[in-house]
């Protein structure tokens, strides 16, 4: 064996085994695929990925998913072995209280770790929305030969992953829009945590894989270092096919009694069982968390090769600054996350007077102006523009040059290319949310996806990671209670605004008219730390006169004062959305007879309760127990604004098939319904 193959298996065994010794330590992890898949990531890492341990976020990298996050030592490994920002004690605190090194590898928290991934599946559709990213940013800012973006998405993938819906949903699509420079390394090691993959799988996934559109290669030994980088260099040579390399592993490769069984995947091996695989790996016992030097020395060539290849990028992005410096600068602020200067110029008030309008139909023409202004601005519909109004018209759609022109007459943004900002996902809900998440981690991107709220449950995953990664992304809902009518219960949501709202970081709002629609919209805009929900309906909807209403731009605060009859009321009403002017003529008629009573428009939970003390006791004044929430949905949660001397309109079931109107009478949502409840504080319109 020659010298270089010595310190090569050397470096792949210092993956193996700095994994499997953390993993020990904390007497908790997955010691299955760092052991078996430690050979294809070496390959990877050393001999393709374009990365700089020293600057992480440097924008022209090659982008890396672990989408079986399960496997963080593996991650956590290379990136301490190649030289990024964590240390030898991090890897030995793995798994504990305040650590670099958590369970699951987290966003923003590991320098080099570019997407929290655990639940399965999700990493890979993150992938493509990261490859789309790519592609898009290379047709918009690529010109004559001089490239401003140049990389690849690689994903490392196992058995778990392959079963999830998502990445059916996911990969399917990244085939047909022809997305090749995502390539997937697929740990092909036939076990799951609980047995074979074969008790639940059988299917042939490169079959699969290529009735998608992808190229598909195999790697008989996952230990052939020669082969996995003749599939890898395959793999990059095909720009028009999205590429999967299976590669057949090992896991638990070296473990003596556990190798090659579940034993091996979700719990360390044991002292005994570890001390095995170092002897019949031929790796020291003692002591832990041995690195040798010249492995080391190896692995931190990474660093020099990562300086090169941005000093060469920025002596492109200089040269390329000269002719067009318009250019670089779009680009840098596009990446930077900055909006540009004028944006606001794109939102103009509905005036008093305007006919009634669904707020669906209101952002519709919000989202043209401010995709004028923004060019960042991307995203679609899971096959529902038609009924969500989310198109961005004249602005193309993103799809393959190279994809036969058979259905071009639905397009809706004009042409067919990378340049296009319609994605046409599809019915895929969960595919959608994932990609977008994807987008918005590359950079570049403010993406947003379009469907039913009542559909919302399918896209959860995406959207309560988009929260955990505090990422810009915009999840748009239309249909948004049981206004929706006769589609029936099936499709009239009643449990998931609430449910979107109990999660951290997730700020839902649901805006009473057109203009606490572009109020919400604002919002959404300005909000960088977290993705934004944002709840349409389907029926017209009364543009509130604000010579009598206050300012929409209250809405910017989460919830205001809507209207009141005296500035002392006795009883305060809170509604959102749909059911906001419903209220308010219930109140108007409460009012007519001498009540003092007040409307709060609520659209935002979180945003209101982030206000100061002063601010939300000035809207809900404590010392005024007399409280009624409206709000077509399940009651539990207002409490919080009611307490339990209030009152709650809502829910108490599922809706049913007739007409909108027909279903707010009788299920209570009519102004004169409304009104009555006032008698439980002895109040009246009569």
């Amino acid at each position: 064996m020659s010298s270089k193959n010595e310190v090569e298996k050397k470096c792949i065994d210092t993956i193996r085994f700095l994994a499997a010794d953390a993993i020990e330590k904390a007497k908790s992890g997955h010691p299955g695929m760092p052991l078996g898949a430690a050979a294809a990531a070496f390959t990877l890492w050393t001999k393709h990925l374009k990365h700089n341990p020293k600057n992480p976020q440097w924008p022209d990298r090659d982008r890396f998913v672990l989408s079986s996050g399960h496997a963080s030592m593996l991650l956590y490994a290379l990136l301490h072995l190649t030289g990024y920002n964590l240390s030898l004690d991090d890897i030995k605190n793995f798994r504990q209280w305040g650590s670099l090194t958590p369970g699951h590898p987290e966003y923003k928290h590991t320098a080099g770790v570019e997407v929290t991934t655990g639940p399965l599946g999700q990493g890979l559709a993150n992938a493509v929305g990261m490859a789309i990213a790519e592609t898009h940013l290379a047709a918009r800012f690529n010109r004559d030969g001089a490239k401003l973006v140049d990389h690849f998405t690689y994903v490392m993938t196992g058995d778990g992953d392959m079963m999830e819906g998502v990445v059916s949903e996911a990969c399917a699509l990244a085939g047909h829009l022809r997305l090749g420079k995502l390539i997937v390394l697929y740990d092909d090691n036939k076990v799951t945590l609980a047995g074979s993959a074969a008790l639940s799988c059988t299917e042939n996934i490169e079959l699969r894989f290529k009735s998608y559109g992808w190229q598909v290669q195999k790697v008989k030994d996952g230990n052939d270092i020669a082969a996995i980088d003749r599939a890898i260099k395959k793999a990059k040579k095909d720009t028009e096919h999205p590429s999967l390399i299976c590669v057949q592993s090992t896991i638990g490769y070296g473990a003596p009694c556990k190798q090659g069984n579940c034993e091996a995947h979700g719990a360390p091996l044991g002292a005994d069982e570890l001390k095995g695989a170092k002897t019949t790996l031929g790796w020291p016992a003692e002591p832990l968390f041995f690195v040798p030097e010249d492995a080391l020395k190896f692995f931190r060539k990474a660093q020099s090769r990562g300086k090169k290849w941005e000093k060469q990028w920025q002596e492109s992005l200089t040269n390329i600054k000269q002719k067009d410096p318009a250019l670089v600068a779009e680009f840098n602020r596009a990446i930077s996350g900055e909006l540009p200067a004028d944006w606001e110029t794109a939102l103009n008030p509905f005036p008093n007077g305007s006919k009634d309008i669904a707020t669906r139909k209101a952002s519709e023409g919000i989202m043209q102006s401010l995709a004028a202004k923004i060019p960042e601005i991307m995203g679609g519909s899971a096959d529902l523009n038609p009924s969500t109004f989310t198109w961005l018209k004249g602005m193309g759609d993103f799809q393959s040059p190279a994809t036969s022109s058979e259905g071009q007459h639905g397009m809706v943004g004009g042409t067919w290319s990378y340049l296009g900002r319609n994605i046409h996902f599809g019915v895929r809900e969960h595919a959608m949310g994932s990609i977008a998440v994807g987008m918005a981690l590359h950079g570049g991107f403010i993406p947003y996806t379009a469907t039913f709220l009542t559909f919302a449950d399918y896209m959860r995953p995406p959207m309560r990671l988009a929260a955990l990664m505090g990422l810009r992304a915009i999840f748009i809902f239309t249909h948004d209670s049981i206004g929706v009518g006769e589609d029936g219960p099936t499709h009239q949501p009643i449990e998931q605004i609430m449910n979107m709202r109990q999660v951290p970081n997730l700020t839902v709002i649901r805006p009473a008219d057109a203009n606490e629609t572009m109020e919400a919209w604002r919002l959404a805009l300005t909000k960088t730390t977290g993705p934004t929900v944002l709840v349409f309906s389907r029926q017209n909807l009364p543009v509130l006169d604000r010579n009598i209403c206050a300012p929409a731009s209250g809405a910017q605060r989460g919830g205001y004062i809507l209207w009141e009859s005296a500035p002392d009321p006795e009883l305060i009403f809170i509604a959102t959305g749909s059911e906001v002017a419903i209220t308010l003529d219930a109140v108007r008629k409460l009012a007519a007879t001498g009540s003092k009573v007040r409307v709060v428009s609520l659209p935002c939970w979180d945003v209101f309760d982030s206000q100061p003390q002063e601010y939300r006791n000035k809207v809900l004044p404590p010392q005024i127990k007399a409280r009624i929430a409206v709000e077509a949905g399940i009651k539990l949660g207002w409490e919080h604004y009611v307490g339990l001397e209030g009152k709650i309109i809502g829910m108490a079931g599922f809706g049913a098939s007739a007409p909108g109107p027909v279903l707010y009478e009788k299920f209570g949502f009519t102004a004169d319904k409304i009104a009555a409840a006032a008698n439980k504080y002895q109040i009246s319109a009569s």
